[in-house]
């Protein structure tokens, strides 16, 4: 059975990639399974009572090291918000290529906690900051010190003792640029120093409670339980800085998506299910209803998505127990039409991640794919013609030509860099000023102008020849090409509509991140949990694949 890949018009809309939930082939998964047999080490550990000071945690094999160095602060209460705007954070984090010198150290001092306003060397390589869950983090602490655990049900309604507010990386303030490092092979896979760096800050969070609470009961203070810092991840409060990265990037977006296109291509043309593959997928399912159930929200529309899920989860565990059966021919292939038929695509999606589980010898070859490297397709064929274009606009752009911007609905907002924090940000264009700074994020606005401007010109005109009068359209010509080459590189929606949820960009780039437990604060920024359930850096050599589920 020869099985097509799925229509990037309908897969590419927002609605449906929001719907996109963590897999095996997310990028934190991915990482842990690729720094398996690395040396952990905690190289330094100098915090005072409070739990203020430094920190030195590292992964190595064979001359490489990475190290992680991290800035403990004391901070007021009130100087403590995830916002953009903020100055002051309870932890900075920097991950530096090799070992640290005191010096190197010394340096950092003084520049991470400061964040943007400090600036790295080529030496640094990713750079971030983080807050306490400050009732989560005391309350932990108190229950060590007084000689007992947690309460494991209080630790699962937020899931993390400090949440990151951003995680930078590839040259910001001074950073090493992406092209020194892109060559090794062990983070040739997307966003690998960023997890991690995410990864390692969540061990720093477990040690520094359990100093705290040593030095306040030294006689009778306990340690975390292993069981409960496993169940404990690390949180992301994450705004619209992250949604145009997904616009900017097309042939990363192309190669993120049809790795998981293709994965659920092959899955469905697997003849024969074994036994073990279909008890995996069978076990991860019931088991992620309680991951499901203890996925808390505020958000009204939050709250209605989750609802649904959990309703569909159980619809479809009913219909694997009591109408299906794994021994007919292409079992998932059945699963999926049904799933399209009967669930909504919220649930859809999230059991298309589910069936990759039982797939290893599928999923490991795609992932050393979805790294791009974007300068090579970056060229104009300008020996091209019109008609080319206007073939590729009508063929890949269909539903995005269909828009009409003369209605100011569709042109609602527009999207500019934030002078203070050097941020995307969107705003009315009726009732915010600064429209004229806007950003090339416009993607369905330029087609349909390009589209307009090559309707009276003959197909034989060069596309070199084009450009020559209007060059204020390279950037969406040169865009249109990749397009061409890449089938899933384009979101298929306006990104500056009225009816435009910016929280949807932000899911999907966070499900390729492998985030769970999506909480929208609005439809601009939300929080999240990763790594919760996620092996400990001492059981990376032995742990169950699908944590993820446990």
């Amino acid at each position: 059975m020869n099985i097509e890949l799925r229509n990037p018009k309908k897969i590419m809309k927002l609605s449906k990639l929001g719907c996109f939930h963590q897999s095996r082939l997310s990028f934190l998964r991915s990482f842990l399974k690729e720094f398996k047999d690395w040396k952990y080490n905690r190289d330094l550990f100098d915090l005072d009572e409070k739990g203020f000071g430094r920190a030195v945690y590292s992964f190595s094999k064979d001359k490489r090291i990475y190290s992680l160095i991290c800035f403990a602060n004391k901070i007021n209460d009130n100087e403590r918000s995830d916002r953009v705007i903020a100055t002051k954070w309870d932890a900075a984090f920097a991950l530096h290529d090799g070992i640290p010198s005191k010096k190197d150290i010394d340096r950092l001092s003084e520049n991470v906690p400061k964040q943007e306003v400090g600036r790295m060397t080529y030496k640094e390589l990713t750079l971030s900051r983080a807050n306490k869950s400050i009732r989560i983090f005391n309350y932990v602490v108190e229950c060590l010190a007084e000689g007992k655990q947690p309460d494991k049900n209080k630790l699962s309604e937020v899931g993390y003792l400090y949440r990151t507010t951003a995680v930078y990386g590839s040259g910001k303030f001074g950073l090493a640029d992406r092209f020194r490092i892109k060559n090794r092979d062990e983070i040739y896979g997307p966003f690998r120093l960023e997890m991690m760096l995410v990864y390692l800050v969540r061990q720093f969070t477990f040690d520094q409670v359990n100093h705290i609470a040593k030095n306040k009961n030294p006689k009778g203070a306990v340690e975390l339980d292993h069981e409960i810092c496993k169940n404990l991840g690390i949180g992301n409060s994450t705004g619209l800085g992250m949604a145009p990265f997904i616009v900017n990037h097309p042939t990363l977006l192309n190669n993120w998506v049809f790795a998981r296109e293709t994965a659920l291509k092959n899955v469905r043309e697997i003849k024969n299910i074994k036994i073990e593959d279909a008890k995996i997928f069978f076990e991860c399912l019931k088991k992620s209803l309680k991951n499901v159930d203890s996925w808390s929200s505020e958000s009204d529309f939050q709250k209605n998505k989750i609802n649904n899920l959990i309703v569909d989860l159980k619809k479809f565990i009913n219909f694997l127990e009591n109408d299906f059966s794994f021994e007919k021919d292409f079992a998932f292939n059945e699963i999926y039409l049904w799933i399209e038929e009967n669930l909504n695509d919220e649930c859809i999606e999230y059991i298309v991640s589910m069936m990759m589980e039982p797939y290893e010898k599928i999923v490991e070859p795609l992932i050393k794919n979805m790294s791009a490297e974007e300068d090579k397709f970056f060229n104009i064929p300008t020996g091209k013609n019109i008609y080319d274009l206007r073939g590729i606009l009508e063929n890949k752009y269909s539903e995005i030509l269909k828009i009409d911007f003369s209605k100011k609905e569709n042109s609602q907002n527009f999207w500019f860099i934030s002078k203070n924090k050097e941020e995307p940000r969107l705003a009315d264009r009726y009732l915010d000023i600064g429209s004229e700074l806007e950003q090339p994020l416009a993607i369905a606005r330029d087609v349909a102008k390009l589209y307009s401007r090559i309707s009276n010109l003959k197909n034989s005109t060069k596309i070199g020849k084009f450009l020559l009068d209007n060059n204020d359209l390279r950037h969406i010509v040169r865009r249109v090409f990749i397009t061409d080459l890449f089938p899933y590189a384009e979101i298929q929606d306006n990104t500056i509509g009225s009816n435009l949820m910016p929280i949807d960009m932000l899911r999907l780039k966070l499900s390729f991140f492998g985030a769970i437990k999506f909480d929208p604060r609005s439809d601009k920024w939300l929080r999240i949990c990763m790594f919760q359930g996620a092996p400990l850096p001492k059981d990376l050599q032995f742990f169950d694949e699908h944590w993820v589920y446990n």
